[in-house]
């Protein structure tokens, strides 16, 4: 039989290593999104890495292909800060003060974040007087953290490391990593090394985008090259027995399009499985989770939802409407790229973090610049790229009204809003 040239070669998945060829989805090939490019660096040449993301049938965990390493992700000068977001910090708040109640943290406790970026969680610590410490990859957010006297370690995490801190600070009584998991290429030293690093009766909680919301909501852009694993409880669940570790409980959070908080625990420890856990399996086998159709119908959504956007883009444009951007968030980059999308479609974008203004975004070349810009350019329409913050960023715009402007979120389609956004 003749070889079919065309067919992609297996890999092993990142976590249990059994062969891997089936197709989640197909974004092409895109640059880093949140390598932002300077202006001198305009016309030179750039990265691009395939965005390809495959599902594991064995273990149903959604990956990426290994290309690119985390090394090369998130450098010395990662732009990142979470404390840009003002309902993050609510919400990083509101965690640190149920966690403290719920756990009983005690000035006598550890806390320790896995990404713990700028600084922005573990600061809500100190007026409960618990001891905290951060680990952190990025030299930029370390320092940050650092300077609001946040311990940090400029390391990634796992189980090597996980032996070297607990020789330095001690075991964790809570281990939080908000929006890491999938953040990591290789997922069973990551967890294990949190194995490593909890007492016996500590607890760790890990927030990510539920894979539910992603295919349910069409949610493609949130795929790129920072995420290693696209995750639901099922996966999850696997990943944490392999560690020696089990999910005890689980909440579901408007966060990120729709996140889940999994509360992990030793293998028989004391703390007793909810009945969260066991309808949430339920939730996601229902929704197809363990059938393979359910994930090779998510590229067909995917692509309809690029030329929905396409066609709002170029009508508006024909109409000589002006558009600009909201935001420079990677999952809006990943949308830029895959949908082809450049300064004749959107002029600008803006950004509230310093480090990405007057930069360009990866890619597409489309200009960042600080909010203040909006007032001058006066678009017609503000495409909101983080439309996951959509409420939060239609409150502080609400000024575009002033001229008639209106608001595009492109995600699970294209909507226009003619007044902000009421979060339900």
């Amino acid at each position: 039989m003749k070889q079919d040239i065309f067919r992609i070669p297996d890999f092993a998945c990142r976590h249990c290593g059994k062969p891997v060829s089936q197709s989640f989805a197909d974004l092409g090939m895109t640059p880093l999104c949140q390598t932002q490019i300077p202006p001198d660096r305009f016309n030179a040449p750039e990265k691009y890495f395939p965005l390809q993301a495959y599902v594991c049938t064995n273990c149903w965990l959604v990956q990426l292909r290994d290309c690119i390493s985390s090394g090369d992700v998130f450098t010395s000068d990662y732009p990142y800060f979470s404390s840009f977001s003002p309902s993050w910090l609510a919400h990083a708040k509101a965690y640190v003060d149920t966690m403290v109640e719920r756990l009983q943290l005690t000035p006598q406790s550890l806390v320790m974040e896995l990404a713990s970026n700028d600084g922005y969680l573990l600061r809500h610590f100190g007026p409960h007087g618990v001891p905290v410490v951060g680990v952190e990859p990025s030299g930029s957010v370390a320092k940050a953290a650092r300077a609001l006297g946040i311990r940090t370690e400029e390391c990634f995490f796992g189980r090597a490391t996980a032996q070297e801190m607990l020789g330095k600070y001690g075991p964790a009584d809570l281990i939080a990593g908000n929006n890491v998991l999938a953040h990591v290429p290789d997922i069973n030293d990551f967890v294990g090394g949190v194995k490593v690093s909890l007492k016996p009766h500590g607890t760790v909680t890990f927030e990510f985008p539920h894979l539910l919301n992603l295919i349910q909501q069409n949610q493609f852009d949130t795929i790129y090259h920072e995420h290693f694993s696209y995750l639901s409880l099922h996966a999850v669940q696997a990943v944490f027995a392999t560690a020696g570790l089990e999910v005890y409980d689980v909440e579901k959070l408007s966060t990120h399009g729709g996140s889940l908080r999994v509360f992990g625990q030793h293998a028989g420890a004391a703390q007793a499985r909810t009945a969260r856990v066991d309808a949430l399996l339920d939730e996601e086998r229902e929704a197809g989770f363990l059938k393979v159709e359910t994930y090779t119908a998510f590229a067909q959504q995917a692509q309809a939802t690029k030329r929905d956007i396409l066609s709002f883009l170029i009508e508006a444009r024909r109409q000589g409407k002006r558009v600009g951007g909201y935001g420079a968030p990677g999952k809006g980059n990943t949308l830029l790229n895959y949908c082809g999308i450049g300064t004749d479609l959107i002029e600008f974008t803006v950004d509230a973090n310093p480090a990405k203004q007057n930069t360009f975004a990866p890619g597409s070349r489309i200009p960042i610049y600080a909010p203040d810009h909006i007032r001058e350019a006066r678009p017609d329409f503000l495409f909101i790229l983080p439309w996951n913050l959509k409420e939060e960023i239609m409150a502080q715009t609400a000024y575009i009204q002033e001229w008639g402007g209106q608001w595009v979120t492109p995600i699970p389609n294209p909507k226009v809003w003619s007044k902000p956004a009421v979060r339900n």
